[in-house]
């Protein structure tokens, strides 16, 4: 596995590992509101507005790529791994990059815990420090956590 800076002719690869992350995952933890707030939220324009940060990277298996992360400052915005990717190690490799990066110039990571994601940043050594929500469509909220890890 090798984790690099992602490209622009990347983003439909990244577009792919995205929605077919939230489109697997997610309704198994929360309603369709949810799931299409993910989907739009993770459009391609804003795909091309993470790698020309420079903070967004992707993890390649080979030359597919199969996870991707991002950070701004020292918030991580996303991390995403195909699910047939998933407990493989994916995501714990994409989150040793984006922190080791972090650490070049801040003492500590925060992130929005989605509830799939929760539990592997806990056992990475964050703590939740608070709550989030965030109305969508027909009423439905959605609901994460706030938390952060000293680097």
């Amino acid at each position: 596995m090798e984790y690099v800076t992602a490209v622009s002719d990347m983003g439909n690869a990244i577009y792919k590992v995205l929605h077919t992350a939230i489109e697997t995952i997610y309704p198994k933890y929360y309603p369709l509101e949810v799931v299409d707030f993910f989907c739009k939220l993770h459009s391609k324009e804003h795909i091309l507005d993470g790698i020309a940060s420079g903070n967004m990277g992707v993890l390649k298996c080979g030359k597919m790529i199969v996870g991707t992360g991002c950070f701004d400052n020292n918030h991580i915005t996303s991390v995403y791994v195909l699910p047939s990717y998933q407990k493989r190690g994916c995501g714990s490799h994409i989150m040793d990059c984006l922190e080791r990066k972090i650490a070049q110039n801040y003492d500590t990571a925060i992130l929005d815990a989605s509830l799939p994601a929760a539990c592997m940043y806990e056992h990475r050594g964050y703590k939740t420090v608070g709550h989030g929500i965030y109305g969508l469509e027909n009423d439905v909220k959605l609901v994460y956590e706030i938390m952060e890890k000293k680097l």
